[in-house]
């Protein structure tokens, strides 16, 4: 059909005018609005702004996000995520393009989880929740386990088959709980808290084997995190693989790369420590021997010195020297008596040839008294020496510590023989002996002396 000239009453448009007509209606009949697809033909260009293609398997709509909005992203949009955009819909009249002027741009799928994990994050270490000094020591030696996963996945498997291969001594406790869908974080909550109040275990353990990010969504619910920081039980968590980290393993107080390795963070190795009991008994038992000898060559030192100190040695001394002083004093009292017989005799014989009767009975008289105060002279002397032995014997005896011990009296010394004397050397714990005649009693210090 052959296009005819319009009429007086038919509107004529120029480019202009349509493009602003058409802006006008689409602006006004689509108001903002949220559309799903994936990024192309990403631009960004030195003013800031973003300029891409919003397409699915069909068809694609040009986008402009501009500086002022995409300045607040939690992610840095690239070609081929997967996104969802809201905004308004619009033309551009200069080329009469259709396009989504956007205000806001957000992940979708995998990329809005961990969007959501990461403000998730932000928000539970701002208020401390992961912080060092909250965080508790777990026990060296635990009695009794509690492990939170499901009951029949190969977690808990790995899990009992390590705790029975190197704790065998500590009681298991399985706390079932769903790990992945909807009913997973009420469940693993429900869990912990009956774990944490029964009282039955002194760790608890976290777990759940490997998976996508939407798999171990649940162990980054908030409510969970807040019920693990909350726990008086120390806790390990477990969760996936190496690679994977989730909120609870920020907020546990120890976090170990998979099941397994929590198992091994829990425990003690028993033949290590085995190993380790071994080699420490061995290294006491050389030890105890060393003391053992030391001590006993302390003894015999000790027994010789009081051997080479014990009065009666010094009495015996004391004794022969005596003999000695009294064959001595024999031998001179002797020599002056057998001196004073010769001169005597002397006299005799000159008084016989003179034989003046009352000059001998004089001389006689003389020599009877002479030797009357000889004899009384020698006697006094043996007497003195006597009472001198005597006088000693009697305080070498009173000042023997054997004698001071026969009365009841004990000498308290150190572990090496040194005698304690003083207040100062008493203190408290310290491990003394006593000493008695016969016997030695091992004994502590209980409480620091006064001084007297």
């Amino acid at each position: 059909m052959p296009a005819t000239a319009p009429g007086p009453e038919t509107p004529v448009y120029s480019p202009s005018e349509i493009n602003r007509e058409v802006r006008t209606h689409l602006e006004a009949g689509f108001p903002r609005l949220w559309l799903r697809g994936e990024i192309s033909n990403l631009a960004r260009p030195a003013s800031g702004h973003l300029y891409f293609s919003l397409k699915d398997a069909r068809a694609q709509i040009r986008c402009a996000l501009f500086r002022g909005n995409s300045a607040g992203l939690g992610f840095r949009p690239a070609n081929g995520d997967e996104v969802l955009v809201r905004g308004r819909l619009s033309l551009y009249e200069p080329r009469g393009d259709y396009q989504l002027i956007a205000d806001g741009l957000l992940a979708a799928g995998a990329g809005a989880l961990q969007q959501a994990f990461e403000a998730l994050k932000k928000k539970l270490e701002g208020e401390g929740l992961f912080a060092p000094e909250r965080k508790q020591a777990l026990p060296a030696w635990p009695r009794r386990i509690a492990v939170v996963t499901s009951p029949s996945g190969a977690a808990v498997r790995d899990i009992l088959d390590v705790l029975a291969r190197r704790w065998p001594l500590a009681r298991v406790r399985v706390y079932a709980s769903p790990v992945q869908g909807d009913a997973a974080a009420p469940g693993l909550r429900r869990a912990l808290l009956a774990a944490d109040r029964d009282g039955f275990a002194d760790v608890v353990l976290l777990a759940r084997g490997g998976g996508s990010i939407e798999d171990l969504w649940a162990f980054n619910d908030e409510a969970l995190a807040r019920t693990i920081a909350a726990l008086e039980t120390p806790l390990i968590s477990g969760v996936g693989h190496e690679t994977d980290f989730t909120i609870a393993d920020f907020v546990a107080d120890v976090r170990a790369p998979t099941p397994t390795a929590a198992a091994v963070a829990a425990t003690p190795d028993g033949l290590e420590l085995k190993r380790r009991v071994q080699v420490l008994s061995g290294q006491v038992a050389t030890t105890m021997q060393r003391r053992i000898d030391g001590l006993a060559q302390g003894l015999d030192h000790l027994d010789r010195r009081l051997q080479s100190r014990h009065p009666r040695r010094h009495i015996e001394e004391l004794a022969r020297r005596l003999d000695v002083a009294r064959l001595q004093v024999e031998r001179a009292t002797s020599r002056v008596i057998n001196t004073r017989l010769q001169h005597l005799n002397g006299l005799d014989r000159r008084l016989a040839a003179a034989a003046p009767a009352r000059t001998i009975a004089r001389l006689e008289q003389q020599r009877m008294s002479l030797n009357g105060r000889l004899r009384r002279a020698v006697d006094q002397q043996l007497e003195r020496a006597q009472a001198r032995l005597g006088t000693a014997g009697r305080a070498l005896n009173a000042a023997s510590p054997l004698n001071i011990l026969e009365r009841g009296y004990a000498v308290v010394r150190a572990t090496d023989g040194t005698a304690l004397t003083r207040p100062d050397q008493f203190q408290p714990g310290r491990e003394v002996g006593l000493l008695f005649r016969d016997f030695e009693v091992r004994a502590s210090v209980l409480d620091k002396p006064e001084s007297l």
